[in-house]
């Protein structure tokens, strides 16, 4: 099995995925993301804080960075490597997870990142859109229902790995699948805390400085 080939995937599809976007948005308007609305640097703190425009610019950079990591940067590797034909797949996965490790843990920022829900959304744009749709369906779904971001980001998660896992993938698939929803729901513990509690914020309210959502 090529190691050093799939060190070479994550490593690059780590940096790319670490690159801090909605921090970098923020900086750029003078504001520090981290230390103002839920101090997190994903897309729903920079809608909340910096408003739309620049929280759905952050959705869509954050999404592309896991579409280019399975889509453009893992088939360059994979002919400049010479990898395998068997072991492309193999690759792209590997290339999603660094993707999104990248997101949630960037070194830029002290290994604190996002939760990575949008990165996550876009590895399986490239490897499963059509579960992408159904969890896209079930995140408006049950946000637009509930009024709560975390609730609809949990659940979306949830029902991309059904989609993935019940439409018979290969079994690393399935797998990697199933790691990256577990990641993204620990990601979002202390939301789940707050709705369990009834303390969780709704989508559209103003955040106290001191609470830490999604």
């Amino acid at each position: 099995m090529p190691i050093l080939s799939f060190a070479i995937i994550a490593g690059a599809a780590y940096l790319l995925g670490s690159i801090p976007t909605g921090f970098l948005v923020a900086r750029a308007k003078g504001i520090d993301i981290r230390s103002v609305g839920s101090g997190n640097i994903g897309a729903t703190n920079a809608m909340r804080v910096l408003g739309r425009p620049a929280g759905i610019f952050v959705l869509l950079m954050d999404a592309l960075k896991g579409f280019l990591a399975v889509v453009c940067l893992g088939p360059e590797l994979f002919k400049i490597l010479h990898l395998p034909p068997e072991f492309v797949l193999t690759g792209r996965l590997i290339a999603g997870i660094g993707a999104v490790l990248g997101h949630n843990f960037t070194p830029w920022l002290g290994f604190k990142g996002g939760k990575g829900i949008a990165t996550t959304a876009g590895v399986y744009l490239a490897l499963a859109p059509w579960a992408v749709g159904i969890a896209l369906l079930t995140w408006v779904v049950v946000t637009l229902i509930s009024g709560y971001v975390s609730l609809g980001s949990i659940t979306a998660a949830l029902a991309l790995a059904a989609a993935v896992c019940l439409n018979k993938p290969h079994l690393a698939l399935c797998l990697v699948t199933f790691a990256l929803v577990a990641m993204a729901i620990y990601k979002h513990k202390p939301n789940i805390k707050r709705l369990w509690a009834g303390t969780e914020n709704r989508f559209g309210t103003k955040k106290k400085e001191q609470t830490k959502a999604s």
